[in-house]
């Protein structure tokens, strides 16, 4: 099973300069503790410092070396040749495979604000998606061509929670990505569902992908004492168990019973505010992924 990270780029910080170097420094440490895969997500009017996710993910090529790496875009949201021309730099800045995660989204404060209606956001992705493939195989797409062209092929993975969500991403994508939110049993539902929907459609399965919202404690107690007051504060809504916590062998056993299921990839975003134990929670991830491995 690989372990990868969905770096957090949301902080409520004074100075923006301090959230910037904290994005730097987890990828650093990603980097260290030997994972897999690096990502940042994708919002738009926040309010807030959300840092966005082209220069950020730029920036990190610098720090990453030559695993897979990439960013989640809300495809009804971007201009698809804006898009396509943005993931064929970016899959030029690092020797590793870039991959394109993308979502539907949501809200209509964010929609409204990016002038898209929350109504046509299943076509725009469907047709985004669409032309963003064909610039970047190349073609031509209603008179633009784009360069840099990727040196190699870019997957498509696709976040997807409702049925007919999933049913779309094992229709167009390379790879699903389950939510955090879902608990064990829901995350091995979704994933026969998925895997049902690939048959239907004649598609091999792609990339099992499971997002998990995580602190590494040196061990159980040093974990409840890091975690616990942030999900009894209610973090995200999540509900109990969702959320993983523990020492390194703990979530490893965690993180093996999702691979049980036939999870290929887990995704973990720490669910900390303070850095410098975010940072120790990333290398004990790197011991969770050695275990696994």
């Amino acid at each position: 099973m690989r372990i990868g990270v969905s770096l957090r780029t949301g902080y409520g910080v004074e100075d923006p300069r301090v959230g910037a170097r904290w994005i730097v420094e987890r990828a650093r440490a990603a980097r260290a503790a030997g994972l897999d895969s690096l990502f940042v997500g994708d919002h738009h009017s926040t309010g807030g410092a959300y840092y966005q996710n082209v220069p950020v993910i730029g920036r990190l090529s610098a720090e990453w070396g030559a695993a897979p790496f990439g960013a989640l875009f809300l495809l009804p949201l971007w201009h698809p040749v804006l898009l396509a021309e943005q993931v064929g730099t970016l899959a030029a800045l690092a020797p590793g495979r870039f991959v394109l995660q993308c979502a539907l989204g949501g809200g209509a404060d964010q929609f409204g604000a990016m002038g898209v209606a929350v109504r046509d956001r299943v076509r725009l992705f469907e047709s985004h998606l669409d032309t963003v493939r064909r610039l970047l195989a190349g073609e031509e797409v209603a008179g633009a061509r784009i360069g840099p062209l990727p040196a190699e092929p870019v997957p498509v993975w696709i976040g997807a929670a409702a049925d007919p969500a999933i049913d779309r991403a094992a229709r167009l994508g390379d790879g699903w990505i389950a939510g955090p939110e879902v608990t064990l049993a829901e995350a091995g539902r979704r994933l026969a569902a998925y895997r049902e929907a690939c048959e239907q459609h004649g598609r091999p399965v792609g990339a099992a992908v499971l997002r998990r919202d995580v602190h590494v404690g040196a061990d159980a107690a040093d974990a409840q004492r890091v975690a616990g007051p942030v999900l009894a504060a209610g973090y995200r809504g999540f509900g109990p168990g969702v959320a993983v916590v523990g020492g390194p062998g703990e979530v490893a056993e965690q993180f093996a019973a999702a691979g049980a299921l036939g999870y290929d990839e887990i995704l973990v975003r720490h669910l900390a505010e303070d850095q410098d134990e975010v940072l120790l929670s990333m290398a004990r991830v790197g011991e969770v992924r050695t275990a696994l491995a």
